[in-house]
């Protein structure tokens, strides 16, 4: 059930930017790393790289979820939160690790296999949604029912379950979403969230913490839906991580603590941004305290 994004991509690159928590340790080729001492020495700002148009995770005012995780994991640790801003859907963001800037990369799929990473801070996955009036869609679970056949379902294309759709003979009456403006990374969601709405979709799908905000927002009543019973096909649950540098267990082992430490404050902040959240077995969480 759960992903080992492969060439899914290294930033669980499911169709959806997420931020970078970063720090003056970096990775410059392995000796240069063996030469850095471990970020846990480290006393200065605790740096997080980040875009600063990107709701629900982060924001230049600092709104979104993964900056209020970022502001819990500094304050735990006792260090001043710092940012530096790439807009990531321009291109911008740095590669992890390679020019002294991150100590961290929050929202790093479980087993990418270019970094290491953290124990999982949340675990989420893929949603469908519908309006919630819309009785024809109730208990729809999974992409295979066949209540699903000619329904209008809105998805961002090139994205796990675009390919679920084709496998389950669902493409012809699907509509897909692209990111046209690379100013505006939200845009797909918000014209399917608003369709959805209208009637003019029947369901839509979306990476759970994209679709659980904007539905959240929405102006009609929308369920969420995490598609956590799939069978076949590309991994649609994903255990999310920390990206660390290599060579620095001592900075890995601190963070696996704050994270053990914290785990109902982290469910609390996510759950607030209606994130849904997955225990391990993929039961649906729905109170912070574990």
């Amino acid at each position: 059930m759960f992903g080992r994004p492969g060439n899914v991509g290294y930033r669980l690159a499911i169709g959806f930017a997420v931020l970078l928590l970063a720090g003056p340790c970096g990775l410059a080729g392995a000796q240069e790393a063996h030469a850095q001492p471990s970020e846990t020495e480290n006393e200065g700002p605790l740096r997080v790289c980040a875009d600063p148009d990107n709701m629900p995770f982060s924001n230049e005012a600092g709104h979104g979820f993964e900056n209020k995780l970022a502001e819990l994991v500094a304050d735990r640790l006792d260090r001043r939160l710092a940012y530096s801003w790439y807009p990531e859907a321009r291109g911008g963001m740095p590669t992890p690790f390679s020019n002294r800037d991150c100590a961290i990369v929050m929202g790093y799929a479980q087993g990418a296999e270019l970094i290491e990473d953290t124990n999982p801070y949340y675990y989420t996955s893929y949603v469908l949604l519908h309006r919630r009036d819309d009785e024809g869609m109730a208990g729809v679970k999974r992409l295979s029912d066949p209540r699903l056949k000619g329904k209008r379902i809105g998805i961002v294309a090139r994205t796990p379950p675009a390919a679920l759709l084709a496998t389950n003979g669902l493409t012809a009456s699907a509509v897909p979403y692209e990111s046209s403006s690379e100013q505006d990374a939200p845009r797909p969601a918000l014209d399917m969230i608003q369709a959805l709405a209208e009637g003019e979709l029947d369901a839509a799908i979306l990476w759970g913490p994209i679709g659980g905000y904007f539905a959240q927002n929405s102006h009609v009543p929308i369920d969420v839906v995490p598609l956590v019973n799939e069978t076949a096909g590309p991994a649609l649950v994903y255990g999310i991580t920390m990206g660390v540098p290599p060579n620095d267990p001592q900075w890995k082992h601190q963070l696996n603590k704050v994270i053990a430490e914290n785990q109902d404050e982290i469910n609390a902040i996510l759950l607030s941004y209606n994130v849904p959240l997955l225990a391990p077995d993929g039961e649906l969480i729905k109170s912070a305290e574990r």
